[in-house]
C-alpha cells in the first residue's frame, strides 16, 4: 500500500525543485544563447551560489546516503569520501582553478585537445563522460530502491519522474537552474538531516554511542593499510579531473574566486558529511530487530544500503521522517542534473564541434547540447533501471578517470611543452590495460594479474594498483613525448612519419594557447596586412580547430561585453598604429643613409627596412 503522506511530502519537494530550476533558468541573458551563457551561466556566478554550487559538486543523495553506509558497515575510519573529495577540491583549487580558469576555457576537455589534438582529446572524452552517466544512473537508481522500500512507491516510477524533472528545468536554464536547484537541495538536506537527529537519537531503542558493544569507529587491518592508502589517494586525485567540478571553476568570475570557491567548498563538504555520519553512528547502535522494523537481522547488503532512509522511517516521528524524505529525495533528484550538462556540454563541444563541425555556429552547437541533455538523460535512466550493478560500473569509470585523465591533465595544464599526442595515446593505453588486468569484482571482471597480497577468499586487489597505473600512465606519458620529440627533431625520423602532426609535421593554420596574458593585455596574432584580436569579451571560439585560441582575460570579468569589446579593439588599432609609424620612421632613416651611399645602391644592395625577405609573420605578435 502505497503511503499517501510520504508521497505528498515528496512531490512538494519536487514542485520546490522544479519550480526554482524554471525561475533560475529566466536569469539567462534573453537572446543570448553562446556556449559560455548555457554551459557556464556566463562566467557570471556570484560568491554566494558559487559556494553552494561548489560543494553540491560532491555532496547530494549519493554522498549523504553512502557516508551513512559506510559508518553502518565498516566505521568512521573507512569513510573516506568526505576527507577525500575535501581534499580533492583543496588541490585543485591550488593547482587547476586559477590556470584552467585564467585561459578562459569552457570544458574540461579544451587544454587536452589543445595540446593533443580534437580525436585524441574524443578518446578522453570517453572515461570523462562513462563516469558522468554512470553517476547519474547510479544515484537515480538509489533513489528508486529507497522510495520503494520506503512508501511502496513503484521505483521505476520514481527513477522516470525524478530524472524527467531534472532533465527539463536542466535543458530550460543551463547551468543557472543547476546552480540554484543546489542551494536548495544543500539547504533541504542539511535542514532536513539536522532536524530528524535529535528525534532518533533519543528513541528508546538507540543505545549509547559510547558503549563497549557499539564499534562505529572501526579499524584498518594490517594486511590492508595499502589498499586503504590505494582508496584515499583515488578519492583525493582522481575527484580532480571531473568536469562537474570543472564547470564550477570556469563559470566563476575570476579566477581568484574560482579558487577561494575550492577551498570554502571544501570545508562545506566537511561539514555536510556531519550529520550522516551520526546517522550512521545512531543505525550502527540500534538493535533493528527490537523497532518496527520486519526485514532480515542482521541486515543484508540491500537494506544497508538504504540505513539513512530507513533510520527517518523507524527511529523518528512520522511528520519528521517524511520531511527528511522529501529532503533526501529531492537532493537526490537534484544531483542527477549536473552531471547530465556536463557529459551533454562536453559532447557538443569537444566532440562534435571540434571534431565533426569546426564552423559551427553557436545556435547548433546549444541545440545538440539540448539534445545530448535528453539522449544521457534517457541512457542514464535505462542504465538505472536495467542495469543491477551500477555502483560496479561507476566504480570502474572513476577508477579511469584517476589512471588515465588526471596524469595527462596534469601535465597540459603545468607542463604542456614536456608532452604530445603519442605520449598521450601510449599513457592511455598503458594505464587502461593495467587497471583492467587488476579485475573489479563488483562487475564479475576477473583479475588477470594477482598483485602481490591479492586476497583469493575476498577475490580483491590489496596492492595499490590503482595508484601503481595512474603513476605509470604519468611516467609514460612523459618518456614516450620526450622520445618522439627526440627523435624527430634530430631527424632520425623523418617528419613524414609523424603522422599525428604535433612534433615537426605541425599544420601552418593550427594555433595553440600559450600562457595566459596579464591583466588587462591582448594577445594579437598577425596574419598578413591585418590583424586578428582575441579576448574573453570577444567570445573567442569561431575561429577554433585544433584546441582553443587565446581567449586572454581582461582585467575585470565584469566588464559589459560592448564596453570590453570596444576597448579590445581601441587598444588593437593604436599598437598597429604604433608599429607602423615606427616602420616609417625606419624607412625615413634608412633612405637617408642611401643617398649618401649611391655607389652601394648602384650595386644593387639595400640597407632599407623593406629588404627582400619576408617578415617572419609567425612570430610577430604584440
Amino acid at each position: 500500500m502505497i503511503n499517501i503522506a510520504g508521497v505528498v511530502s515528496i512531490v512538494l519537494f519536487y514542485l520546490l525543485i522544479l519550480g526554482v530550476g524554471i525561475w533560475a533558468g529566466r536569469k539567462k541573458e534573453s537572446g543570448n544563447d553562446s556556449e559560455e551563457e548555457v554551459m557556464l551561466a556566463g562566467r557570471s556566478i556570484g560568491l554566494f551560489v558559487g559556494i553552494f554550487t561548489m560543494t553540491a559538486t560532491w555532496v547530494g543523495g549519493g554522498y549523504i546516503n553512502g557516508t551513512a553506509e559506510a559508518i553502518y558497515t565498516s566505521g568512521l575510519v573507512w569513510c573516506q569520501a568526505p576527507f577525500g573529495y575535501a581534499l580533492s577540491l583543496v588541490f585543485g583549487g591550488i593547482f587547476f582553478a586559477n590556470p584552467m580558469r585564467k585561459q578562459g576555457y569552457i570544458t574540461m576537455l579544451d587544454p587536452l585537445q589543445d595540446s593533443f589534438g580534437e580525436r585524441m582529446g574524443g578518446l578522453l572524452f570517453l572515461p570523462a563522460l562513462c563516469g558522468e552517466v554512470f553517476w547519474a544512473a547510479g544515484i537515480l537508481a538509489a533513489l528508486g530502491a529507497t522510495l520503494s522500500v520506503i512508501i511502496d512507491m513503484d521505483h521505476r516510477t520514481s527513477v522516470i519522474l525524478s530524472s524527467c524533472i531534472a532533465i527539463f528545468y536542466t535543458l530550460f536554464g543551463g547551468l543557472y537552474s543547476v546552480a540554484y536547484t543546489d542551494v536548495i537541495q544543500l539547504f533541504c538536506i542539511f535542514i532536513g538531516l539536522w532536524m530528524c537527529i535529535p528525534f532518533a537519537w533519543t528513541n528508546e531503542h538507540v543505545k549509547s554511542l559510547s558503549s563497549m558493544e557499539v564499534d562505529w569507529i572501526g579499524e584498518v587491518e594490517p594486511n590492508q593499510r595499502w589498499f586503504y592508502i590505494d582508496y584515499g589517494l583515488l578519492l583525493v586525485f582522481g575527484g580532480i579531473p571531473w568536469q562537474v567540478y570543472f564547470q564550477r571553476v570556469l563559470s566563476s568570475k575570476t579566477a581568484g574566486r574560482a579558487q577561494l570557491l575550492s577551498y570554502v567548498a571544501a570545508f562545506g563538504c566537511i561539514l555536510m558529511a556531519i550529520p550522516p555520519v551520526l546517522i550512521g553512528a545512531i543505525a550502527k547502535a540500534t538493535p533493528w530487530n527490537e523497532t518496527a522494523y520486519k526485514g532480515p537481522y542482521p541486515l543484508t547488503e540491500q537494506e544497508t544500503s538504504m540505513i539513512l532512509p530507513m533510520v527517518l522511517q523507524y527511529l523518528t516521528p512520522d511528520f519528521v521522517s517524511f520531511f527528511g524524505l522529501g529532503a533526501v529525495s529531492a537532493a537526490v533528484m537534484s544531483s542527477a542534473d549536473s552531471s547530465v550538462l556536463s557529459a551533454a556540454s562536453m559532447f557538443a563541444r569537444n566532440v562534435y564541434k571540434l571534431i565533426f563541425r569546426q564552423k559551427a555556429s553557436e545556435m547548433e552547437i546549444i541545440w545538440v547540447m539540448r539534445v545530448s541533455i535528453i539522449i544521457v538523460g534517457i541512457l542514464a535512466t535505462i542504465m538505472a533501471l536495467t542495469i543491477p550493478s551500477i555502483y560496479g560500473l561507476w566504480s570502474m569509470c572513476s577508477d579511469l578517470v584517476y589512471v588515465i585523465l588526471f596524469p595527462q591533465l596534469l601535465m597540459v595544464v603545468h607542463f604542456k611543452t614536456h608532452c604530445n599526442t603519442y605520449g598521450s595515446l601510449a599513457a592511455y593505453i598503458i594505464a587502461l590495460f593495467v587497471r583492467l588486468s587488476g579485475g573489479e569484482a563488483l562487475l564479475g571482471l576477473p583479475a588477470l594479474i594477482h598483485f602481490p597480497g591479492y586476497d583469493e577468499v575476498e577475490k580483491k586487489q590489496l596492492f595499490p594498483f590503482r595508484t601503481m597505473a595512474m603513476i605509470m600512465s604519468l611516467i609514460t606519458l612523459i618518456v614516450v613525448s620526450w622520445w618522439t620529440k627526440m627523435m624527430f627533431e634530430s631527424g632520425k625520423l623523418p617528419p613524414s612519419y609523424d603522422i599525428f602532426r604535433c612534433v615537426v609535421n605541425i599544420p601552418e593554420d593550427v594555433l595553440h594557447v600559450g600562457e595566459p596574458a596579464e591583466s588587462g593585455e591582448q594577445l594579437s596574432v598577425m596574419a598578413g596586412p591585418l590583424a586578428r584580436s582575441y579576448g574573453a569579451a570577444t567570445m573567442a571560439g569561431k575561429d577554433e580547430r585544433n584546441g582553443r585560441i587565446n581567449p586572454a582575460l581582461e582585467s575585470d570579468d565584469d566588464l559589459p561585453v560592448a564596453e570590453a569589446r570596444r576597448l579590445n579593439q581601441q587598444t588593437a588599432q593604436a599598437q598597429v598604429q604604433k608599429m607602423l609609424s615606427s616602420t616609417v620612421g625606419k624607412s625615413d632613416t634608412n633612405k637617408t643613409d642611401d643617398d649618401d651611399d649611391d655607389d652601394d645602391d648602384a650595386d644593387g644592395t639595400s640597407d632599407g627596412f623593406f629588404d627582400s625577405r619576408p617578415i617572419d609573420q609567425e612570430n610577430t605578435a604584440f
